[in-house]
């Protein structure tokens, strides 16, 4: 990338941890491979970290927010405090701004983080992280998983083939 990167924002579900559907037990919480790593690799260059979800369970009523902030907790204590975590509670249909495509999310993790979304890199494994990211005029990577659909990856400007890799193109 042609630019000093500040800061790494994650999408939560299928990038830092296994996507478990509407998720509300920190037992379930499992890491994907490499993201303690690339966590940690990420804090000893300075860079900031912050995670941008859209947890529209909380809006279709099968989660509360309290089960998202658990969940949260758990991933924190795997993989350590980030700098901002911004999560888009909304159902889809509500129209709001924060949920991803839209650049909400992404916009307010820069905010608190205090960084320029010019300096900011969105890592995610679908199209919408992919346009949140371009939407707020940051730079993305999409990490594929099963679930990300071919046409998804076809359009994607970077993608890369694990965390690992997907760091190697931002470092």
């Amino acid at each position: 990338m042609d630019r000093t990167i500040e800061a790494v924002l994650f999408d939560r579900d299928g990038t830092l941890v296994r996507d478990v559907p509407y998720n509300g037990d920190p037992a379930r919480v499992e890491l994907m491979p490499g993201a303690r790593e690339v966590i940690r690799d990420l804090r000893a260059r300075g860079v900031r970290t912050g995670v941008v979800s859209n947890q529209s369970g909380i809006g279709r009523g099968l989660l509360t927010e309290g089960q998202v902030r658990a969940v949260n907790a758990r991933v924190e204590e795997l993989l350590g405090p980030f700098g901002t975590w911004q999560i888009c509670p909304h159902h889809p249909d509500d129209g709001c701004a924060c949920r991803k495509p839209a650049p909400g999310l992404v916009l307010a993790a820069c905010e608190a983080l205090g960084v320029s979304p010019r300096r900011t890199v969105v890592v995610g494994d679908i199209e919408a992280d992919v346009m949140a990211a371009r939407n707020a005029g940051a730079t993305s990577v999409m990490v594929p998983t099963d679930v990300t659909r071919p046409e998804e990856v076809e359009r994607a400007p970077r993608t890369a083939a694990d965390l690992r890799a997907a760091m190697g193109m931002i470092l």
